[in-house]
C-alpha cells in the first residue's frame, strides 16, 4: 500500500522552514507473520524484506497500528532546493507483540531544476522479528531453547528466535524526458544481519532498476517498474549447514493514481515478484527453488482540509513455491489519518 508515499510527497512544497507529517493507521491483518513483508512490496519500500521459511507462517490474525512520523527542512541554494527528512514508523501488534517493529529513514533530496533530482536514502530496521525457527548453527543452541520436530519427522530440532537488522542505502535520480513522463533510476546496497544463531543467513545485497511516470491525463497517473536484485548470503561458503538464503530477484511494480471529483482520490496496484534461490547445495530445502508473489492494493483517500487526509484500503497477496502445494495468502485490511504541519 502506497500511504508512506503519499505522506512523503507532501514535504518538499515548502523552503526555509521545518514541515511535520504524521499518519496513524490501523490495520486488520490474517497472518502476523507475513505482515510487514505484505506491507513493503512496493517501489519505494524495501520489496525484498527477508523471505521467510514456511514454517513460520501462519501465524494467525491480529489487529496492528502504524505510527509514522516525518520531520522535514528545505531550503535554497544555487544548485537548487535541497530537502532533509527523517522519519520514524512503527508496527505494533495488538496482541502478537514479539512481532512488533520499528523503522527509521534518512533521506537527502537535492533538486538541480524541475526537471531533475537527486535522492540519497539511509533505511535501518534494527532487530526484526522473523518467528521460531530452527538453529543449524553448531554448538548454537543454549539451555533452556525451545524444541520442535524436523517437517515430516519425529526428529527433535532446537529452536530460536530468528531476527534480522537490515541496513540499506540508496540512490535514485529522476529526470523528465518529456513534459509529462519522468525516468527515475534506482540503486540500492545493503546488508541484512541476522541473530547470532543465523549468521549463516548473514548477506549482501544489491538493487538496480528503472521507473517509470507518467501523467497520462490531468486526473491520471500511471507508475511503472522494475527492479532486479542479487543478494550473497554466508551460507553458500557452509554446505554443512544446509542453509543458503543467496538469490537473484525479478520484482515489476505498476500504480494507477486517479483524483476523482469531490476531494476524492483512488491508488490501485498490482506487483509481481519472483525470488529464484541460488543454493548449489542439494540438501538445501531450496535447492532448485523458486518464490512467486503475485500482490493486489486498493488504497482510497479522502482530502478533509488542506493539511489531513482520512484513508482507507486493502491489500491481498499470494506467495507460492514451485517445491512446495499450495500458496501461502495475506489479507490486510486498513483505515487511517494523515496530517501535516
Amino acid at each position: 500500500m502506497v500511504i508512506m508515499t503519499c505522506s512523503a510527497a507532501a514535504m518538499a512544497d515548502d523552503s526555509d522552514h521545518w514541515k511535520a507529517t504524521t499518519h496513524g493507521t490501523m490495520f486488520y491483518t490474517d497472518d502476523v507473520a507475513i505482515f510487514s513483508a505484505t506491507r513493503r512490496l512496493t517501489l519505494d519500500g524495501d520489496p525484498t524484506q527477508p523471505a521467510l521459511d514456511n514454517r513460520l507462517t501462519g501465524q494467525g490474525a491480529d489487529g496492528v497500528f502504524e505510527p509514522m512520523v516525518n520531520l522535514a527542512r528545505s531550503f535554497n541554494s544555487t544548485y537548487g532546493t535541497s530537502t532533509f527528512d527523517v522519519q520514524g514508523q512503527g508496527f505494533v501488534f495488538f496482541n502478537k507483540t514479539n512481532y512488533n517493529q520499528g523503522t527509521f529513514r534518512f533521506q537527502a533530496t537535492q533538486d538541480f531544476s524541475p526537471k531533475t533530482s537527486l535522492v540519497f536514502r539511509y533505511y535501518i530496521a534494527p532487530d526484526m522479528y522473523l518467528g521460531e525457527n530452527e538453529v543449524r548453527m553448531p554448538h548454537a543452541a543454549s539451555e533452556g531453547e525451545a524444541m520442535g520436530l524436523h517437517e515430516g519427522t519425529e526428529e527433535p530440532v532446537d529452536l530460536a528466535a530468528e531476527r534480522v537488522t537490515s541496513q540499506i542505502g540508496s540512490l535514485r535520480m529522476t529526470q523528465a524526458i518529456m513534459e509529462d513522463l519522468n525516468l527515475r533510476l534506482l540503486g540500492r546496497f545493503g546488508t541484512r544481519r541476522y541473530a547470532d544463531k543465523f549468521a549463516q543467513r548473514n548477506l549482501n545485497l544489491w538493487t538496480l532498476g528503472p521507473h517509470l511516470e507518467w501523467r497520462v491525463a490531468e486526473p491520471v497517473k500511471l507508475l511503472v517498474g522494475y527492479h532486479f536484485e542479487r543478494g550473497t548470503a554466508q551460507g553458500q561458503e557452509q554446505p554443512e549447514l544446509a542453509d543458503d538464503v543467496s538469490y537473484n530477484n525479478n520484482y515489476a511494480s505498476t500504480e494507477l493514481e486517479i483524483e476523482l471529483p469531490e476531494d476524492v482520490s483512488l491508488i490501485a496496484g498490482l506487483h509481481y515478484e519472483r525470488n529464484r534461490w541460488t543454493s548449489s547445495i542439494e540438501a538445501d530445502e531450496r535447492y532448485g527453488a523458486i518464490e512467486t508473489v503475485w500482490q493486489g492494493e486498493a488504497l482510497m483517500i479522502y482530502r478533509m482540509t488542506e493539511s489531513s487526509k482520512l484513508y482507507g484500503g486493502v491489500q491481498h497477496s499470494r506467495r507460492s513455491e514451485n517445491v512446495s502445494s499450495g500458496s501461502v495468502l495475506n489479507t490486510n485490511v486498513a483505515i487511517g489519518l494523515q496530517a501535516s504541519f
